[in-house]
């Protein structure tokens, strides 16, 4: 199978390249070997000040870099060139302050000295999604190049030159060679990359199934893994909301990225006596969604990033309306070339529908009424995923309490749920294990050794 850039706004092909063989892999496998401890090795500050050359890199080229996203899975070019400063961000935070995350802790004990010292674990693969090409992969490995591994990337297959092109990045901030390497791997060879005794732990952005099955392997050979999987994020409405606040928060969570985000806002939990006004303010504002190439700054709402999403992301839609669910605006494919999918709304989403029980990944927001807010946090905690969700009231303590009884990795109160290089991001139950960003990502890929001294 190729690597196959397909632009996903015409549908055409525009790059694609052949998969590494065995030669090509174990070629890549022997100089990040190499490489990896000299660069644990090395002072954190060279370390960090390659993170800050890698930030100005980032930034030097970023309408190439944002092109390339935009070409490779249609992300809206403002959105394209954002994400491409976030990954700027997160080295310039990682630059100031991993000296701090890796300083050894000391800990009084009957010692006559006794500390922690964090320390890298080697090699780390990391395994990346195509819906925030470069965003996924440098909030991983920011904070793993920081505290001393070396990386080696396994992208998917249709953002093949975005992958390059991170390689290309750190290679011109003057990061030493094998330091960080994407790897031209299919699926069915990552496995034997992950056996392999010169990678230490695996990191995976992706699908629940996905999930398991790196998990399964990595785990049969005794390797840390952090999973970020898959969401359905409930964005609870509270009757005492600011509605304008909480519609216009909705609009952008939900179709940012033509909703192809695991942090979306996909379930709308709104409470019965706001519903109506909630779904007519939605609606409106959803309705003037504009969908082209999003390579024009006029559209607003990119395609899909491949035919065979938009056509599950229907039968979703499709099977959920014969149950039941109404239909609020969309729920349709557009017409023209590219995988334009229409901004959609249902209403009275319940359970036994996909709509309800599944992940609607792309641009359609589910909406289901309650009574109370008792009612509210039963539905939101009712799914097996739990990566994150936001309330609306205002109330704040009234929704700081709610938020610390969400079951989720993240919960934000009147505030879209975004990642931040300064706070953890990740879930719990079927949304994964382990935690990226902050010092508590940095962490997850260093031994905490104890040292104790008489």
């Amino acid at each position: 199978m190729a690597f196959t850039s397909i632009n996903p706004a015409t549908g055409e092909q525009v790059w694609a390249c052949g998969p590494w063989d065995a030669t090509q892999i174990e070629r890549a496998l022997a100089e990040t070997a190499l490489a990896t401890p000299h660069w644990a090795a090395l002072d954190i500050a060279e370390r960090c000040r390659l993170l800050r050359r890698a930030a100005a890199v980032l930034r030097g080229r970023a309408e190439e870099l944002a092109g390339l996203i935009t070409v490779e899975m249609g992300k809206l070019a403002k959105e394209a060139r954002a994400e491409v400063e976030k990954c700027a961000w997160a080295c310039d935070y990682y630059a100031e302050h991993a000296p701090a995350f890796v300083a050894d802790e000391i800990i009084a004990s009957d010692a006559g000295k006794s500390l922690v010292a964090y320390q890298p674990l080697g090699t780390v693969l990391a395994i990346m999604p195509w819906n925030f090409p470069m965003w996924q992969v440098l909030r991983f490995a920011a904070p793993a190049l920081a505290a001393g591994n070396t990386a080696l990337l396994k992208h998917a297959s249709n953002v093949p030159q975005c992958a390059l092109a991170i390689e290309r990045v750190f290679i011109e901030a003057g990061f030493p060679k094998g330091v960080f390497h994407t790897l031209m791997i299919r699926a069915a060879q990552t496995e034997q990359v992950i056996a392999d005794p010169r990678v230490h732990a695996v990191t995976l952005t992706g699908s629940e199934s996905a999930g398991r099955q790196v998990a399964a392997a990595a785990g049969a050979h005794l390797k840390k893994t952090v999973l970020e999987l898959g969401g359905s994020d409930p964005f609870i409405v509270l009757e005492d909301a600011d509605l304008e606040l909480a519609v216009s928060n909705a609009v952008v969570s939900r179709f940012q990225n033509a909703g192809q985000s695991c942090i979306a806002a996909k379930r709308c939990i709104v409470v019965n006596k706001i519903a109506d006004a909630f779904l007519a303010r939605f609606k409106n504002a959803v309705e003037k969604l504009t969908a082209g190439d999003p390579a024009a700054e006029g559209a607003t709402l990119a395609p899909m990033a491949r035919a065979d999403l938009r056509d599950e992301l229907h039968k979703q839609v499709s099977a959920s309306l014969e149950r039941g669910a109404v239909k609020v605006t969309g729920c349709a494919h557009l017409p023209g070339p590219g995988y334009f999918y229409a901004a959609s709304i249902l209403d009275r989403v319940a359970p036994g529908m996909p709509a309800y029980d599944e992940e609607l990944f792309g641009p359609v927001a589910a909406v289901t009424r309650v009574r109370d807010a008792a009612e509210a946090l039963a539905v939101a905690n009712g799914s097996r995923f739990g990566l994150a969700g936001s309330v609306w009231t205002r109330d704040t303590a009234r929704g700081e309490r709610l938020a610390r009884q969400v079951q989720a990795g993240a919960c934000f109160v009147n505030g879209m749920v975004k990642s931040d290089p300064r706070l953890p991001f990740g879930g719990v139950k079927a949304s994964g294990y382990g935690r990226e960003l902050s010092h508590h990502g940095l962490r997850e890929f260093v031994n905490a050794k104890t040292i104790w001294v008489r």
